[in-house]
């Protein structure tokens, strides 16, 4: 080879090589801190790694690199911001919303249901959709649906004791799998997907096939997330077969529904709201539930102080014609296989890890079957009302989510430029902040022991002492978990069923958890394996 080709390649790469640096230079130019990159891959080394933790670096930048705060970091040449300051997030997230209205969108090839859903939608599209969807999830239609929850929940407890009778520990995170599997293909997919029975069913085939990670699958998704274009020019394709056969199973389910077939479930809700029987409305409003405490307003949780409730307002409303328009029979089906994407793995794990930990600390174990006694006392039998009123049952759920959140990040794109109040940073429209939820509700300035599971953080008498913006697990704001009335309903039955059925205790040579470095959600490696002993009937009541 020449001379003159090797100076042609020397040449070549020194430009990559200063190209990558002005790339890198955007944070620095701000005076923005930044965290050591590589170049042209920036962090993204760091962050799709299936050999460490994704939350264990962004622990390292959030405490060493100023992401307590805020900081700069690069997926290959995009920057991200990430913020960590919840007098910040609250801005972000509640205040000035209108600037971040927007996640970051997947977009799969024309014609796909992933573009569809709820979830990738932005701007007027997704609030003309979150409106429609939003009385599906209220109070009167969640207890529509706690039959079927219930049901499935004995089912757990049956399978789980019968299997607890002829093995020294089983994994209740398989358990918890079939139980959140069961219901969602119930209450969204309108079928019994029976997979507490030994013949395991085509639905739960599809759905373990869809929610098994690999490289490969981790690759096209990062690909799609950064350069969708770029795939479908290449014929990189994101509609994976799972999706496909869910799409055929709610194509077939709503075609019966419409010959008069009726369940009460989240499809004949959704179908109800296209066919106008619903009242659609719901513009965001900002209101306290506590407007008469100042840190009340101040520290936002799931249930209480400063929250987004949805309103209706006579001069907001979707009319019907947009309602039909949105809701075709395609996003419908959208709709169904989100509330299996959203909810699937992520119940199940919140649930495993919820007996996990109370099995490790049985004096909270007590305390809750005690409480889930006195409600079967007071009420006759675990009911809704029961369940809404248990607050020691939703404090273990929420200190559970506190330390092992579904999602460890989460994400906002800018859609107006913005100054972040107080600083020097400006945002414009497209740029991304990512927020570190696990670096949050790990921090010791915002929890007293953050590692130790104690429930009683999350008791009425003690939420106002909760920072604000320090616990997400369902995101907050206008764009939080939709589906977050329902998740808490199923983990709630699920776990006061288990309760009150047997005694939870850790297996020999299980004492301790490992995660898996899946990247979402968060899941335990190897399973949650238990010892599950039955109580006496006399003891359940």
């Amino acid at each position: 080879m020449g001379a003159e080709v090797w100076l042609v390649v020397a040449g070549l790469m020194m430009a990559a090589w200063m190209y990558s640096r002005w790339r890198h230079s955007y944070w620095s130019s701000r005076g923005v801190p930044t965290p050591p990159f590589l170049p042209f891959l920036g962090h993204m080394h760091k962050q799709i790694s299936l050999f460490q933790f994704r939350w264990d670096y962004i622990d390292e930048v959030y405490y060493k690199n100023g992401g307590s705060k805020y900081c700069g970091l690069y997926e290959l040449f995009r920057p991200v911001l990430m913020i960590g300051d919840p007098d910040l997030l609250k801005n972000i997230f509640v205040k000035d919303f209108d600037h971040f209205v927007d996640r970051r969108r997947i977009l799969a090839e024309d014609g796909s249901i992933l573009n569809e859903m709820l979830s990738n939608k932005t701007g007027d599209e997704w609030k003309t959709l979150r409106d429609i969807l939003t009385p599906t999830f209220t109070s009167g239609k969640m207890r529509s649906m706690f039959p079927i929850i219930c049901s499935k929940a004995d089912d757990l407890v049956y399978f789980s004791l019968k299997e607890a009778a002829i093995k020294p520990f089983i994994d209740m995170n398989a358990n918890f799998g079939r139980f959140t599997m069961d219901t969602i293909a119930s209450c969204a997919f309108g079928i019994e997907c029976n997979s507490f029975e030994k013949e395991e069913s085509e639905f739960a085939k599809r759905a373990g096939d869809f929610f098994e990670f690999s490289l490969l699958k981790v690759l096209i998704f990062t690909l799609f997330n950064m350069y969708p274009r770029v795939c479908s020019a290449l014929g990189i394709k994101m509609e994976l077969s799972p999706v496909k056969f869910f799409r055929s199973v709610v194509e077939e389910t709503i075609a019966a529904r419409k010959s008069g077939q009726r369940r009460g479930d989240y499809l004949d809700l959704l179908l109800d709201a296209r066919a106008g029987h619903e009242d659609i409305s719901a513009p965001y409003s900002l209101t306290s539930t506590h407007s008469q405490d100042a840190t009340a307003r101040d520290s936002p949780t799931v249930e209480h102080h400063t929250v987004i409730k949805e309103t209706p307002s006579s001069t907001d409303k979707v009319s019907l014609t947009q309602c039909k328009k949105m809701l075709t029979d395609k996003s419908i089906v959208a709709q169904c296989v989100l509330f299996l994407i959203a909810g699937y793995d992520t119940t199940a794990s919140a649930l495993a890890f919820s007996s996990f930990l109370l099995a490790k600390y049985p004096i909270h174990q007590l305390h809750l079957r005690e409480e889930v006694q006195q409600m079967i006392e007071e009420h006759g039998d675990i009911t809704y009302q029961g369940i809404l009123e248990a607050k020691f049952l939703d404090a273990c759920i929420m200190e559970t989510l506190r330390l092992y959140p579904p999602g460890t990040f989460g994400e906002r794109l800018c859609t107006k430029t913005y100054k972040l109040p107080g600083t020097e940073v400006t945002l414009h429209p497209g740029d991304l902040v990512t927020i570190p939820f696990w670096s949050l509700h790990h921090d010791p300035r915002y929890w007293q022991h953050p590692d130790e599971f104690q429930p009683d953080r999350f008791l009425p008498e003690n939420k106002a002492k909760i920072t604000g913006f320090t616990h997400m697990p369902f995101g907050i704001g206008p764009r939080n978990c939709i589906a977050m009335r329902f998740a808490l309903m199923e983990a709630k039955v699920a776990l006061a069923k288990l309760v009150i059925a047997s005694e939870l205790r850790l297996a020999r040579g299980h004492e301790e958890l490992k995660l898996t470095s899946s990247p979402f959600p968060l899941k335990a490696d190897g399973g949650v394996n238990l010892v599950v002993i039955p109580l006496p009937a006399g003891k359940q009541s």
